[in-house]
């Protein structure tokens, strides 16, 4: 099974592809458990797997799952990769159309490694919404991006990079799982730590923990902040663990019309995944 192996900002991805359809969708979910373990196999924050489009209006289709095996709605560093992906096998030219189950998403190659996609807008939004946690209430942002949205929280919280990651991954957590959130939801803690720059660590569902970046939860975290007059929207800098995001939000009438995701692209391998890399650990 040929493979590449990529990350954006740190959030890293197995890419397949599927364009004769050889895999099943009833696999899929085992395939990426299998490969995404990091001890056992590629491993990796969740597996998106290409097919042909299913509308003239998109070059491709990716399918992303967790690495958990949940499929999720969309990943914006892994629909800037694909974008780079796709760029560079052919599947598209300096502009990219992809179709996920969120709705379509369209890239642009800004230089060799650097892309910048339109994210899904926003199709929910409650600011400032309370939340009681073992007691103690935490107020946060909620937004999902595109139709079915992709959940967030912003939750805002001061001296982030000092914070306990212990604490802030169990209240993550409880967050993600928290009765408000149907769908559960990925939790974005964040501080504001300058003019239009941001300091962000995101809790992510499917995968359980800290990824090194989330480029939904960004634009997430972003259009909260674009809506309460917190930042420009234009050009604003997310730093996390691993690099920096821009995200450039524009708002009218108390909504997201734009919404635009610029970061940096890594090709870190390709190779054969062994059959035995799909085996079941027993």
């Amino acid at each position: 099974m040929h493979f590449t192996k990529m990350n954006g900002a740190g959030n890293d991805f197995i890419i397949l592809e599927n364009f004769d359809r050889a895999l099943t969708h009833q696999s899929l979910p085992s395939i990426a458990r299998a490969l995404c373990d990091r001890c056992m196999s590629i491993g990796a924050d969740g597996l998106m797997v290409l097919e042909p489009a299913e509308s003239g209006n998109a070059d491709f289709r990716m399918l992303f799952y967790n690495s958990d095996g949940s499929m999720g709605e969309m990943c914006g560093n892994g629909a800037r990769c694909v974008c780079r992906y796709g760029y560079e096998h052919g599947l598209s030219g300096e502009e990219q159309r992809v179709q996920t189950t969120a709705g379509l998403v369209t890239g642009r190659r800004v230089d060799e490694r650097n892309y910048r996609i339109a994210l899904n807008l926003p199709s929910v939004i409650r600011l400032n919404q309370a939340l009681t946690v073992d007691g103690e209430q935490i107020v946060c942002d909620y937004v999902e991006l595109g139709n079915p949205g992709i959940p967030h929280a912003a939750v805002r919280w001061p001296n982030l990079a000092d914070a306990d990651e212990n604490m802030l991954r169990a209240l993550g957590r409880k967050l993600r799982f928290h009765p408000a959130f149907a769908r559960g939801a990925n939790v974005n803690f964040y501080e504001i730590t300058g003019p239009d720059t941001v300091l962000e660590k995101t809790y992510e569902r499917g995968v359980e923990d800290f990824t090194y970046a989330c480029g939904t939860g960004t634009g997430s975290v972003i259009s909260a902040l674009t809506l309460r007059g917190l930042v420009s929207g234009s050009n604003v800098r997310a730093r996390m663990r691993g690099g920096e995001l821009r995200v450039d939000a524009r708002a009218e009438n108390g909504t997201i019309t734009s919404l635009y995701l610029t970061g940096p692209t890594r090709l870190v391998a390709v190779g054969e995944a062994l059959e035995e890399a799909l085996l079941p650990v027993v």
